[in-house]
């Protein structure tokens, strides 16, 4: 069996095991160099967590197995279509090879699909569904940027 086959039929398991346990259905593995490195379900309901989605998960506790909030080399393979928060979470922590078994197409009758979402975030923010301003202030101090650097570059 190939192993991107192998990796989302465990995701489907881990799914499917969430779900009997009374969970969403959405199970995510991430894999480092052909390796499980960690695996996740959703979690939203156990946690009251909006965040505790399957590939979330999973990447916490990959960050957690390899000492590193920087997951380059990493494969994720999720039951599921992710969000675009997974996916940004997945784009700011390296990962580069994504691959989910089932598509929004098909949990959009379920009511899991996030198409929705994918297109009010393709709009200007001025066209999105959420009030989305930037609102500069003035700095009563050090530029919060710049006195970052500083001390980033004080402890380097």
């Amino acid at each position: 069996m190939k192993d991107e086959t192998r990796y989302l039929q465990k995701a489907i398991e881990l799914a499917r095991d969430n779900m009997r346990q009374g969970g969403r259905p959405f199970g995510a593995v991430v894999v480092r160099d052909g390796k499980e490195i960690a695996a996740g379900v959703n979690e939203i309901l156990a946690t009251n967590d909006p965040t505790a989605h399957a590939e979330l998960v999973a990447l916490r506790a990959a960050s957690r197995a390899l000492g590193s909030p920087d997951l380059s080399g990493c494969a994720v393979y999720a039951s599921g279509h992710p969000c675009p928060m997974c996916m940004a979470a997945m784009r700011l922590s390296g990962v580069r090879l994504v691959r989910y078994a089932y598509s929004n197409d098909d949990g959009a009758p379920f009511g899991l699909s996030t198409a929705a979402v994918y297109e009010d975030l393709a709009r200007p923010f001025e066209q999105q569904s959420m009030d989305i301003r930037h609102v500069p202030v003035p700095a009563d101090g050090p530029e919060l940027y710049a006195e970052w650097a500083q001390a980033r570059d004080r402890q380097a």
